[in-house]
């Protein structure tokens, strides 16, 4: 079994995708502890309650990672803001950016000195295609989602022949409860695909398994990442009749 034996924690694991990421886990025989707000769907995970949207919350969980060796962390709660930049209400913003960038990176904080000195471990951070193609009306979420994926190439190269691996995946839009109405009225306005959650989360647990680096979920999407990398003024006029029909949902 893939798993067998390691210890992985896993954010947001009480959510669709991470409820299945875990059962997946613990099938392959991990021993899987879940750091989220909500209890785990699958009982044979250990829960560990949390508020990552919070500076007392985030400590918390950060002293009982650093308090026991690890060998995966996997990043992957998230919140999302979809509107006008200027309409984000500022108590939104800082938890956006608090559970999607600063947590991801508190985290990893704590459970590196372990993973270093015994020489092995894994930091899987799951962002998104949002991340790299940067979405109008999603300024604070992709902004967020970018900083993750900066963060998470950073800290591979500093941990290059240390033995701990980091591993980045972007899924695209996935049909799961995180969408809001408005989101939905998005996807179908600007025809966008979205993903089932059963096939994003066994490609991101290939993906952990694998110790891949950068994993891009999607076509055409994961292809307007690498055009959005060296023209961003083409994916500026791709998007651009797209962005003027979303606009009128908001006014």
């Amino acid at each position: 079994m893939r798993f067998d034996g390691q210890r992985i924690a896993v954010t947001g694991g009480a959510g669709e995708i991470g409820g299945l990421i875990v059962s997946r886990m613990i099938a392959e025989g991990g021993d899987v502890v879940v750091f989220d707000r909500q209890a785990p769907r699958t009982s044979n995970a250990e829960y560990a309650p949390c508020d990552l949207s919070t500076s007392e919350g985030l400590e918390a969980a950060a002293a009982r990672l650093g308090d026991q060796p690890w060998d995966v962390l996997v990043n992957l709660a998230g919140v999302q803001y979809f509107g006008p930049a200027e309409g984000e209400p500022p108590e939104q913003l800082a938890r956006t950016l608090a559970i999607n960038l600063h947590a991801p990176i508190r985290l990893a904080q704590a459970v590196l000195p372990r993973m270093k000195a015994a020489r092995r471990g894994q930091i899987v951070n799951v962002g998104s295609i949002f991340g790299s193609i940067n979405f109008a009306h999603f300024a604070s979420y992709s902004s967020s989602k970018a900083g993750l994926r900066a963060f998470s190439q950073a800290l591979r190269r500093e941990l290059a022949g240390s033995g701990v691996d980091v591993t980045y995946v972007a899924p695209r839009a996935v049909k799961t409860g995180f969408n809001s109405a408005k989101v939905l009225e998005f996807a179908a306005l600007t025809k966008m695909a979205m993903d089932d959650p059963v096939w994003v989360a066994d490609r991101i647990v290939e993906a952990i398994a694998a110790r891949r680096r950068d994993v891009y979920l999607g076509f055409p999407e994961a292809f307007f990442v690498r055009l959005n990398a060296i023209a961003p003024w083409l994916v500026d006029r791709a998007l651009a009749s797209n962005d003027r029909r979303v606009a009128q949902l908001f006014i």
